[in-house]
């Protein structure tokens, strides 16, 4: 578990970023949370220039506490870029451990340390689950469940990944892990999640999941709309075709049967 130093055994200092739209029923909260479970993690919180005010509460609490800092971009840019950008952001400045984390309160702070620890252990990328033995969700309809479950099945078949929870937003990385592949990252949108896993995963380097409880949020509105599952969906299909292709090239590059 962290102390209430800068440092957390172990690992080193920690940034945990937290992208928001239109979240000031709930960045508060969730911060506060953060701060309690895990004192010495520094907080970004990446605003895109919410209408609702959520930028200018951010502001507060940074100024309040020195372990919150806000970025403020242009406006509503999406997932990927908005976590691209604070990225770099905490490489710059030499952070140890980056870790994404929703702002609605899905995620839940007092789990966070599951992750970092398996970080200690070695991995190079940790995944917060929903779908392995232990972890679980609360409160979504079943329609839901079995969109990302299926999601998640044709992710694994289409690109050959091992990861039982590929789509999860919940991800902790080793700074040199994201500086290996995040200039090879160029998906838009909630696809980022796929593709920072596969990154990692085709650079040889270790992707471990760990069982989480991932809660429906209470207040605002997700982003998540069944136009978004669609487009991730054909995004994936077309990596996993183009992967298979890749594939079956160098086999036969090899001079190795591949069959008729």
């Amino acid at each position: 578990m962290a102390d209430s130093t800068d440092s957390y055994p172990g690992l080193g200092r920690i940034l945990v970023i937290i992208p928001t739209y239109n979240e000031v029923e709930n960045i508060e909260s969730i911060t506060q949370r953060l701060r309690t479970s895990v004192p010495a993690a520094h907080i970004l919180i990446a605003d895109d220039n919410s209408p609702d005010g959520t930028g200018e509460v951010a502001d507060k609490l940074a100024a309040a506490d020195d372990h919150i800092k806000v970025l403020h971009r242009k406006g509503k840019e999406g997932l990927s870029a908005a976590y691209l950008a604070s990225f770099r952001w905490g490489l710059e400045r030499d952070y140890d451990v980056l870790v994404e984390f929703d702002a609605d309160g899905s995620h839940q702070p007092e789990q966070l340390h599951r992750l970092l620890d398996a970080l200690v252990a070695g991995a190079d990328m940790v995944k917060g689950s929903r779908w392995v033995k232990g972890g679980s969700v609360v409160n979504w309809p079943l329609h839901r469940e079995i969109l990302s479950r299926a999601g998640s099945l044709w992710t694994r078949l289409m690109l050959g990944m091992p990861i039982k929870d590929v789509t999860g937003g919940l991800n902790a990385f080793k700074a040199e892990t994201l500086r290996r592949i995040i200039d090879d990252i160029e998906a838009e949108g909630y696809g980022i999640q796929r593709d920072l896993t596969w990154h990692t995963y085709q650079n040889g380097m270790s992707v471990v999941e760990v069982p989480i409880d991932f809660k429906e949020r209470e207040r605002g509105n997700s982003k998540m709309t069944s136009d978004v599952f669609f487009e991730a969906l054909k995004q994936t299909t077309k990596m996993g075709i183009n992967h298979r292709i890749a594939q079956v090239r160098g086999l036969r590059g090899k001079g190795r049967p591949i069959g008729r």
